[in-house]
C-alpha cells in the first residue's frame, strides 16, 4: 500500500505552486493480490465478493457503449434505480473488475456525483474518466486520436476587475504516482505516440495515435479557434492538448476524499479527439473517439491494475 499526497497548484499563466495535499490518502492501484485487504463493493452477499478495480465514468451514450462492448459488461439495476454495468477482464496477471456508468449530464458537477455514485456502491480502486475531448494541439490532437492524462488544468477559477479585466487562475492537478508510472510503462512498451488501428469498422484499416498530455477543464463547450480559454491553457502549460467538461470535476473529488482515512483510489483521464474545438464542432467523430478510447483503456487495465 502507497501512502501518496495529491499535487496542487494555483497560479497565473505559468506561475506554479505546489501545495500538497491529502497526506492520509492511501493509494493501491498495482499489485494483484493478495486480495485480502481490497474493499468490495456494495449490493446483495454474493456480490459483496466481488473487488471492482476499475469504475468507469462515461458522460455520452456513445461513450458508454463503447466502453460496455468493448469490455463486455453486462447491465445491473440497483433497487434504488440506478445503472451499472460490470464485468471481467482477464489479464496474464489476474482477473480485474470493472463497473461503469454514465452521468445524467455533461459537467464538473455531475460527473462528481456519477462518481460519488461508483464510491457509494462498489468502491472501486481506481477511477477512470473515458470518452471523447476536443482537441487543440494541430500535430497530437488531431480527430480520433486518443489523449491519455494524469494532469489536469481547470481553468474556470478567475478574478474580474472593475474595467471588466479577467485573470484566470488555473488548478493544476496530477494522478497519484502509481498511476504515472502505469501510464509511463505503457508508453515505454507501445512507444511515443503508440500507433493503433482504429476501432471502428469504417476505420480499421487507419492507425490513431495515443500520446499522454495534459487536458484543459471546465464549464464551457468551446466552439472558437480564437477563444481566450485556448490561448490561456496553452500559454499555462504547453502540454495541454484537449478540453473537456469533467475532469476537472474527476480531480477535485480524488481530491477532496484522500483526506479521509481509508484507501483513495487513483485516477486516469482517457480522451479521445472528436473534433478540434472550433467553428466545424459537432457529433460526426463522436463514435470513432470513444470506440478509440474505450480500447486504449483496455490495453493499459494490465499496467494499471
Amino acid at each position: 500500500m502507497i501512502t501518496n499526497r495529491g499535487i496542487v497548484s494555483n497560479g497565473d499563466n505559468n506561475n506554479f505552486g505546489n501545495n500538497a495535499v491529502g497526506e492520509h490518502a492511501h493509494v493501491s492501484v498495482t499489485g494483484r493480490s493478495p486480495h485480502a485487504d481490497r474493499p468490495t463493493g456494495a449490493g446483495t452477499a454474493d456480490e459483496r465478493t466481488t473487488v471492482w478495480d476499475v469504475g468507469v465514468v462515461t458522460i455520452l451514450s456513445e461513450e458508454l457503449r463503447s466502453v460496455v462492448d468493448e469490455l463486455k459488461l453486462v447491465r445491473h439495476k440497483e433497487p434504488g434505480g440506478l445503472y451499472f454495468y460490470r464485468g471481467e477482464h482477464t489479464t496474464p496477471e489476474g482477473t480485474i473488475g470493472i463497473v461503469a456508468t454514465q452521468s445524467q449530464s455533461q459537467g464538473q458537477r455531475s460527473a462528481m456525483a456519477a462518481l460519488e455514485n461508483l464510491r457509494r456502491h462498489h468502491a472501486p480502486r481506481l477511477w477512470a474518466l473515458v470518452g471523447v475531448a476536443g482537441g487543440i494541439h494541430d500535430k497530437h490532437a488531431r480527430i480520433g486520436n486518443v489523449i491519455v492524462s494524469t494532469d489536469i488544468v481547470y481553468y474556470e477559477n478567475r478574478k474580474i476587475n472593475p474595467r471588466g479585466d479577467v485573470r484566470r487562475r488555473g488548478e493544476h492537478r496530477q494522478s497519484p504516482a502509481p498511476v504515472v508510472h502505469a501510464v509511463n510503462a505503457f508508453f515505454a512498451d507501445h512507444g511515443t505516440p503508440a500507433r493503433i488501428l482504429g476501432q471502428l469498422s469504417t476505420h480499421a484499416s487507419e492507425e490513431f495515435e495515443v500520446y499522454p498530455g495534459v487536458i484543459g477543464s471546465g464549464e464551457a463547450v468551446i466552439a472558437d479557434r480564437e477563444n481566450e480559454i485556448r490561448s490561456y491553457l496553452t500559454d499555462y502549460h504547453e502540454k495541454v492538448l484537449a478540453v473537456d467538461m469533467e475532469a476537472g470535476g474527476l480531480s477535485q473529488h480524488w481530491q477532496e476524499n484522500s483526506l479521509h482515512d481509508g484507501i483513495n483510489p487513483g485516477w486516469i483521464v482517457i480522451r479521445g479527439v472528436s473534433d478540434n474545438a472550433d467553428d466545424e464542432k459537432g457529433h460526426g467523430y463522436h463514435e470513432l473517439a470513444a470506440r478509440n478510447a474505450a480500447h486504449i483503456l483496455r490495453q493499459l487495465l494490465p499496467y494499471l491494475c
